[in-house]
């Protein structure tokens, strides 16, 4: 009798071991110092030590495939509200009703389209908290808290890009491009819903630019004076990139489009010069 009880006071006290060993795991995880090792002694290490490269590069596998796994099944789960989401998508044009398809197949590749990027949508926060799994070990701990708070940030800033392209871009854009000349313009559901998707998904994208420079900042690979000192440069490649993404050639939707980029990149300076401290410290 008395063993019985003991087996089960152990199986009792086993959950609370675990929360025990859990917390002391993720709080050495997140304070545990690491070396400050100039980048060029890290790759000259690297390369010497093939297999520490193969250990990197076996964690690095890990780390995308519990991604893809988790970003399936967000995909899965958009399949419950992509129809609403090709209703709204259609909406700066007229409605789903002044789309004419011409292809037995387009329902369904516009469906899988939509629902796959709201499930990347939903899924890029887990995405960014695998890659800050992978590269926290290389960090100090305040950056590595740093970038643990911020992770959701990672989703408001895609979604924020997205909604930005949607109701600041999309009214600008689409009248000019289907009024251009004076040709009468019945897009297919296909390549309309294939144009909006591919500009919310790079704008949405290119908003994620604060939190990139907050990491490579944390690895001491960007530095705040650099990026301050190099403006002109980055105006340039921003309107190159703002060129790329809009699919008119006004001036009037490349400002649109280069506006909020500028804006982000001077949020990524001040972002590269907190990573900085918590890196010095």
């Amino acid at each position: 009798m008395g063993k019985n009880s003991d087996t089960g006071g152990r199986t009792a006290a086993n959950p609370f071991r675990w929360v025990r060993s859990t917390y002391r795991r993720v709080q050495t995880f997140l304070t545990d110092e690491t070396d400050d090792t100039p980048l060029p002694d890290v790759l000259v290490k690297s390369v010497n030590d093939l297999e520490g490269v193969f250990y990197h590069l076996d964690a690095l596998r890990k780390h995308l495939f519990r991604a893809i796994i988790f970003l399936s099944a967000c995909v899965l789960i958009s399949f419950v509200f992509a129809s609403r989401i090709v209703d709204l998508l259609a909406k700066p044009i007229g409605g789903i009703q002044s789309l004419q398809a011409i292809d037995v197949t387009e329902p369904i590749s516009v469906f899988m389209r939509v629902a796959l990027l709201s499930g990347f949508a939903l899924a890029v926060p887990y995405i960014a908290f695998e890659i800050w799994l992978f590269i926290a070990p290389g960090i100090s701990p305040k950056a590595r808290i740093y970038g643990l708070l911020s992770l959701p940030l990672v989703g408001v800033f895609f979604i924020g890009g997205m909604m930005f392209a949607y109701y600041f871009f999309l009214p600008t854009a689409l009248p000019f491009l289907l009024e251009f000349m004076g040709i009468s313009t019945i897009p297919r559901p296909s390549t309309y819903i294939s144009f909006v998707t591919r500009l919310l998904f790079f704008v949405g994208l290119s908003f994620e630019f604060p939190f990139i420079i907050y990491v490579l900042a944390s690895m001491g690979l960007v530095r705040a004076k650099m990026l301050a000192n190099q403006w002109r440069v980055a105006v340039v490649v921003i309107a190159v990139v703002a060129a790329m993404i809009t699919p008119t050639v006004d001036p009037v939707s490349m400002t649109l489009m280069m506006a909020p980029m500028l804006v982000l990149y001077a949020v990524s300076i001040g972002l590269a010069y907190i990573a900085a401290r918590g890196h010095s410290e």
